[in-house]
């Protein structure tokens, strides 16, 4: 079974304006399935493969008369010397767009090859695993975020999600954590991700996580690079005003796909109701709902949260334009008016600033079956209305 990405028709529409579309994200997030069924006139070639790689980076000009264009060129960070080939060739005809399509796992690498030769002449889009709304409505909301959402797990639902994921972990420390760093021990680096886990959702203190880890401090922060590289995990950064008190400076960090998490924290989906971890879950799992359907829109929304000296924390800001949306995540299926308290509170903060931010529609997004208002400025919605709710931002 094929689930018809949210992402098919933005990039569409770049590939006319791009002569280079470059498609980052995690293994398994559905990249090449996705953009195979969208370009079925392309030809595919994977460097997945070590001979072509090496072909790639040591013979381009036979690599590119074996591969014409339109050329879908899959995980081409293992052969960085192409890329600069590839900047002769489009300049060689700079006005003809879509003539390649790039993807790779490892989105740093990406990044610095793209900055140095196809700077002007590419756009770049981060794909992740499949949304909500993508999956289903009818699937048990709980079972989406303990199975997660690897396209995969969902074209074969049948398929146990322990072992996919199992595997996919075994996978990606052999393959993106040897590449991107040398990694004495891939058990440490395990116990690494596993010490993480409980901190989904967090403040990030790389001194606690390395000690609870028994590495250094200096080692911790280059494995969370590693791990938001491969498009593991996700940083999001405080907001940035003082309306009242100090704000705090440090980021918080997220899980990509709450499957991942749930296996590292070992919740089956019987468990989470009644797990200590469940707010945390719901957080991580609300964030990427609204980094997929925040990459779909035209003019991309920031994300950030805000916490105070005082402790005083809004899970995610907004912004659009100088207008804030506070968004609040709650686990109940029925949030009432003492949920909400922390959104009043800072935005009273904002109303009485001198800051020329304002303070926009607010949310609480719980496992509600409907949406309705909590008060009159707050509104209560479940996950399936986040599409709705972005669009109105």
């Amino acid at each position: 079974m094929y689930y018809k990405r949210i992402y098919s028709e933005k990039i569409r529409e770049l590939c006319q304006f791009f002569p280079v579309l470059i498609l980052t994200g995690a293994r398994q997030s559905g990249k090449t399935t996705m953009l195979q069924r969208l370009f079925p006139q392309y030809n595919y070639v994977s460097l997945d493969l070590p001979s072509l790689a090496e072909q790639a980076e040591q013979n381009p000009e036979e690599f590119f008369n074996q591969y014409k264009e339109p050329l879908i060129i899959d995980e081409v960070q293992y052969a960085p010397g192409l890329f600069r080939h590839l900047k002769n060739r489009i300049d060689q005809n700079r006005h003809k767009m879509g003539s390649y399509i790039l993807t790779g796992s490892q989105k740093f690498t990406l990044m610095k090859e793209v900055s140095e030769s196809l700077a002007g002449r590419s756009v770049i889009i981060e794909l992740e695993n499949l949304s909500f709304r993508e999956i289903t409505d009818k699937v048990l909301l709980e079972k989406i975020i303990t199975r997660g959402q690897y396209p995969e797990l969902w074209r074969q639902q049948e398929m146990p999600a322990l072992p996919f994921i199992s595997s996919y972990l075994a996978t990606y420390l052999e393959r993106d954590v040897r590449q991107i760093l040398n990694v004495g021990s891939l058990r440490d680096f395990e116990r690494f991700l596993r010490v993480l886990a409980p901190r989904s959702g967090q403040i990030l203190n790389k001194s606690e996580v390395a000690r609870d880890t028994g590495i250094s401090v200096k080692a911790a922060g280059d494995w969370l690079n590693v791990l938001e590289a491969s498009n593991q995990i996700s940083l999001l950064e405080p907001w940035f005003q003082n309306f009242s008190k100090r704000v705090i400076k440090s980021p918080k960090f997220y899980f990509c796909d709450s499957g991942l998490l749930c296996f590292l924290l070992g919740i089956k989906e019987t468990d989470i109701s009644s797990s200590p971890f469940k707010g945390q879950i719901w957080e991580t799992f609300v964030f990427s709902e609204l980094r997929k359907i925040g990459r779909t829109i035209t003019a991309a929304p920031a994300f950030w949260f805000y916490r105070d000296s005082s402790g005083r924390e809004v899970d995610f800001f907004i912004d659009t334009g100088g207008k804030l949306t506070l968004i609040e995540c709650k686990w109940t299926e029925n949030p009432d008016k003492k949920d909400t308290r922390m959104i009043e509170e800072i935005k009273k903060e904002i109303e009485k600033s001198t800051s020329s931010y304002q303070a926009g529609k607010s949310y609480v997004i719980s496992r509600t079956s409907h949406d309705f208002s909590i008060t009159p400025e707050i509104k209560a919605i479940g996950i399936g209305s986040v599409p709705e709710m972005m669009a109105d931002l």
